[in-house]
């Protein structure tokens, strides 16, 4: 998003005044440009808001998540149940208590709880919201006739509250806009078809790339997998319908969403839901595939933040999502960040592999103003916690051949999160290998976690939207279902030989070292336009780098490794 933050002005203010009740002094609370303010909320209207409960057992639960995804450990594969993830971090008798009767107390009565009890949504006025959490205002504010409800100021909670609760979901956090997935078009320089040349990616350009043969579709029955959407847009039925009669001849696939979870609105299906799920159940052909689309049941709530509360009340899930979906790191609450890492460890020991887009922005900038700039990580590609997914483009547009940078894949290295265990070898190397072409240590911060994890292709897609075949569709929305749909045919397999799904794939995939994948070599991605990086992040280079993690995958190899013990 970009906007100035105003978020230093309140730890000046006073020390005392970040402990005393604000969860989230950290939060941008400015409202993005993009967003019109219209007009004050009224007293009586109804609000809903997500509190995040403190949980116990944190800490234990990432060591359960290290045990069950660490190859060479005993428990490896030994995923938990939902019953078994609620009885580790469900929040104290004492802060159940304290939170409940805090809402009470305000006359709040009308809330619903999860499975894991970490989290209340509750229904209020906004005249009692505003006292509940002194210091909130809210706004209804409207883009592209889409409307929310949100607070132009900080909020705070009582000090007795404070250490019982992560946060207060529905008062910040715009959505964020969706990519212009037809950049291309205007940014790329469209050529001419040559005879025998193909022209933009299809599903078969896709599988004879990555080396998927017609038999390689899924046959498990206890498979699926899920493409989660939190813009404002739909996948329309009949367009998935057309896509795969004019795509998917040459392979055995389904043609229809098994599940939406959510509410499927009506009008005009969008890029971006088309794309993920066209894709997702082309390589991951024949596998039942749900749709979590934009629950959006109410203006005050963060959509993102919905699907993971969500995920925290439904013990039967698919075993791989995959979101394109992300925010300046920057421009979130530590609190709020390491809470959804919680989130996703919690999804990982129940053996959920959830794959993010890095982005289509490369390293991203950041301007302090003065010529000063940094490097821009985005959320949640720079968690440690998810298996990231960056971009590449055909070395020639118009054959199969190797593949280079796409130079808008997103990566870098997060200023909130250190670098996990499991990639400190990988990305040292990589430091090491690019050390006199690497951009000034001002702009990064060489300690992060660094992403993306692996790639596919990003550039020039067909997808069918509106029943009509539209090319040159680019980002890492295409490459992240694409990555999708190949692991969850592995877990296809490795559940036909009794295996578990593979669930949180990166201390295994950074154990492969870069076996079984196309390593990418060429190219940069976007930086900052100034005098000291000229428009350039980082660049592509043997092993694991973050511009393409560990590269594109090799399909039948992938296979052959994941499936052994």
């Amino acid at each position: 998003m970009n906007t100035l933050r105003l978020t230093f002005f309140i730890p000046l203010l006073s020390s005392s005044l970040v402990w005393s009740g604000y969860l989230e002094y950290d939060q941008d609370v400015l409202i993005p440009e993009d967003w019109t303010h219209v007009g004050r909320v009224e007293p009586t209207e109804d609000l809903e808001l997500t509190f995040a409960l403190k949980q116990q057992n944190v800490h234990l639960l990432e060591e359960t998540l290290r045990l069950v995804s660490e190859p060479d450990s005993a428990q490896y594969g030994k995923h938990l149940h939902l019953e078994e993830v609620a009885s580790l971090v469900r929040p104290s008798e004492l802060t159940q208590k304290v939170v409940h009767h805090w809402l009470q107390s305000h006359g709040i009565t009308n809330c619903q709880t999860v499975q894991t009890q970490d989290f209340l949504q509750c229904t209020m006025t906004a005249e009692v919201a505003e006292t509940l959490l002194p210091g909130s205002k809210f706004h209804h504010y409207a883009r592209d006739g889409h409307s929310v409800v949100r607070s132009s100021a900080p909020y705070s909670v009582h000090d007795d509250i404070h250490q019982h609760l992560d946060f207060v979901g529905g008062l910040h956090r715009f959505p964020p806009k969706g990519q212009d997935l037809s950049k291309a078009s205007s940014n790329r320089k469209q050529k001419q078809s040559k005879t025998g040349m193909h022209l933009g990616v299809t599903p078969a350009i896709l599988r004879a790339r990555y080396n998927l043969s017609a038999t390689d579709v899924g046959t498990a029955q206890n498979n699926s997998q899920a493409v989660a959407q939190f813009l404002e847009q739909y996948y329309s039925p009949a367009d998935l319908a057309e896509f795969m009669t004019i795509y998917g001849r040459s392979f055995k696939h389904l043609s229809q969403v098994d599940r939406v979870v959510g509410t499927q609105g009506a009008g005009k299906a969008g890029l971006e839901a088309s794309l993920d799920v066209e894709y997702i159940m082309s390589t991951g052909a024949n596998i039942s595939t749900w749709v979590f689309t934009n629950p959006g049941r109410h203006e005050s709530q963060e959509p993102f933040l919905q699907w993971m509360v969500l995920l925290s009340n439904m013990s039967d899930l698919p075993w791989v999502h995959t979101i394109s979906y992300g925010d300046d790191e920057d421009s979130l609450s530590a609190a709020y960040m390491m809470r959804i890492n919680t989130e996703f460890m919690k999804a990982g020991v129940r053996g959920i592999s959830l794959l993010f887009a890095s982005g289509d922005s490369g390293a991203g900038c950041r301007h302090f103003g003065k010529g000063q700039n940094s490097f821009r990580p985005s959320f949640p590609a720079s968690s440690p916690y998810v298996t990231t997914v960056g971009g590449t483009s055909f070395k020639n547009p118009f054959k199969v051949t190797y593949e280079v940078t796409d130079y808008i894949s997103g990566g870098g290295f997060s200023n909130v999160f250190k670098m996990p265990d499991y990639q400190a070898s990988a990305v040292d190397s990589y430091l090491k290998t690019v050390a006199a072409t690497l951009p000034p240590q001002a702009y990064f911060n060489i300690s992060g976690r660094a992403y993306p994890d692996m790639a596919a292709l990003s550039d020039n897609y067909w997808v069918v939207i509106n029943r009509v075949p539209v090319p040159w569709v680019s980002g890492t929305s295409a490459s992240t279902p694409v990555v999708g749909g190949m692991l969850s045919l592995i877990n296809d397999q490795r559940l036909l030989k009794g295996l578990p799904a593979l669930g949180f794939l990166n201390p295994r995939l950074y154990k492969l070292k870069g076996q079984a994948l196309f390593d990418v070599t060429e190219g940069c991605h976007l930086g900052c336009l100034d005098e000291q990086v000229q428009g350039q992040g980082f660049c592509a280079a043997p092993s694991w780098d973050p511009v393409t993690g560990w590269g594109t995958p090799n399909y039948p190899a992938l296979l052959s490794v994941l499936l052994a013990e």
